[in-house]
């Protein structure tokens, strides 16, 4: 069976702690794998709200959207652990760009991640490019 491999930057642009609820947990008694997506969707809101904006639609007038999501589980997470996030920005085009996750507990390495992030105009309902300031504030 062919792997999804994500490769880590050596350093990170934002990091939070994001700790496991017992509504994370699942049926095998550890953090589900659903869940890590719902940790990393926190993760990016806080990033951005680190950032200056107040959620990911009101970005200098247009919004986010996820365009694909890889997730590659590496070890378990358990209630009441605190999970470190770690957010790194790659591959930025234009109109879109990636967003890197490192999560971690006490060292362990927990997963890594990727979301694709399209920059989209909602109100002409299309995608649209990286607006200037948003662009200067995630290439530092």
């Amino acid at each position: 069976m062919a792997r999804i491999k994500l490769e880590l930057p050596q350093e990170f642009s934002f990091e939070t702690t994001l700790p496991v609820r017992i509504s994370d947990i699942n049926y095998g008694g550890h953090l589900g794998n659903d869940r890590v997506l719902s940790l990393i969707h926190e993760a990016r809101f806080q990033y951005y709200k680190s950032l200056g904006y107040r959620d990911e639609l009101s970005i200098d007038g247009v919004g986010t959207i996820q365009a694909d999501t890889a997730i590659v589980y590496k070890g378990e997470a358990f209630h009441g652990d605190e999970i470190k996030v770690q957010i790194a920005i790659a591959d930025i085009t234009r109109k879109s760009f990636d967003v890197l996750y490192a999560l971690s507990c006490e060292g362990k390495e927990i997963a890594r991640a990727k979301t694709g992030i399209v920059m989209f105009n909602y109100e002409e309902g299309k995608v649209c490019n990286i607006p200037e300031p948003f662009l200067n504030k995630i290439q530092n």
